[in-house]
């Protein structure tokens, strides 16, 4: 096992100016499971590649350990990569898919079994061993494209995303196997994925990028309680945190009948950033025209526009923005009607309105 480093790991495509990773600086720790999360584009995929040896460094360097295997092959660099297609030879057995790889290194054939069976019985797959893909479920075809990595004691793990191809129910199943393998084996593990709810439920620490830029690097508590800018404290949480821009004034940013204290700093506007659960139903404050509620049985959430001409979104752009308060699933209100909320002492983010920096 060993720790991963990227320093100043930059990738530019050819016949692009923009690079598709931008100076990456990220360390993972020995043993730490480290997810890549980010919207499409954002070069998640492109780092995972970088490690793993299939795309050029154009800039920067990576270590493994006290290696520095920029320019080492990939198939010395002592990694093991799940993807998100299973690629299992279907004339094979499960067995064989397993200990292939061993096969092609020149393992002698007891120890390759004894490798099978043990990352069988870690994955619950010892009665499916004689069986051909073919004859598997998509779950069961994921762990082994997982004991095919876990049998060959790689010193990291790279997982791009591994549960893509899987129904929902079985996404949830799966990705709680993982994490309780991956914290069995102690192996170093990046994995990647657009999932924010899978980012958060994994990690030991998540690694949040936008545009090929890292963003921030922190516990899923952290990132969710203390987002560093504008972007992460709106892709972070299910549903999304509400950022709505607001005039300032006084040393208070108003939003309608609610008044909330800023920094002196603050400029003639502020994002002000409030989660779902953040809101409180109030005689005055803000007020929300409600649109569509979503009634989940333990939960209840309330989407609709500001009724308050002096509050815009964040995201202007983003026509599908709407404002979400978590509500009392026994009483919720109707579409058409106009709620008033206040916020919770603590629950407020404010960010800067030009540059989306975190500013409390």
């Amino acid at each position: 096992m060993a720790s991963v480093v990227f320093e100043n790991a930059s990738r530019i495509y050819p016949g692009t100016t923009a690079p598709a990773v931008d100076k990456l600086n990220l360390t993972v720790a020995d043993g730490e499971f480290l997810v890549l999360v980010g919207p499409s584009g954002c070069g998640k995929s492109t780092s995972l590649r970088m490690l793993a040896g299939l795309e050029e460094i154009d800039g920067g360097r990576i270590l493994i350990g006290d290696r520095d295997v920029t320019n080492v092959a990939p198939k010395d660099r002592d990694i093991a990569m799940v993807f998100q297609s299973y690629a299992l030879y279907p004339h094979m057995t499960v067995a064989e898919n397993m200990g292939f790889a061993l096969k092609i290194a020149g393992v002698d054939k007891a120890e390759r079994e004894k490798r099978v069976r043990d990352a069988a019985k870690l994955l619950d797959l010892e009665l499916y061993l004689e069986r051909k893909p073919k004859a598997l479920s998509g779950g069961q075809r994921q762990r082994v494209a997982m004991g095919r990595a876990i049998v060959r004691e790689p010193q990291v793990f790279l997982m791009d995303e591994p549960l893509s191809n899987l129904d929902a129910k079985l996404r949830v199943a799966t990705r709680t196997q993982i994490a309780a393998l991956q914290r069995r084996l102690g192996i170093t593990t990046v994995y990647v994925t657009h999932d924010q709810v899978e980012a958060m439920t994994m990690g030991d620490r998540v690694a949040v990028l936008k545009d090929g830029l890292l963003q921030q690097v922190d516990t899923p508590r952290n990132l969710y309680d203390k987002p560093a800018n504008a972007f992460v404290a709106g892709f972070i949480g299910s549903p999304a945190m509400n950022l709505l821009i607001a005039p300032v004034s006084g040393g208070k940013a108003q939003m309608g009948d609610l008044n909330i204290d800023v920094p002196a700093s603050a400029g003639s506007s502020v994002i002000v950033g409030i989660r779902p659960e953040g809101w409180v139903p109030a005689e005055t404050g803000f007020h929300v025209l409600v649109e569509v509620v979503e009634e989940l049985g333990s939960d209840a959430f309330v989407y609709g526009k500001p009724a308050d001409t002096n509050v815009q979104f964040a995201n202007s752009t983003d026509e599908g923005a709407q404002v979400i308060v978590r509500w009392d699933p026994k009483n919720p209100p109707k579409p058409g009607q106009t709620v008033t909320v206040a916020n919770i002492g603590n629950a407020v983010h404010l960010f800067d309105a030009a540059t989306g920096a975190r500013i409390n």
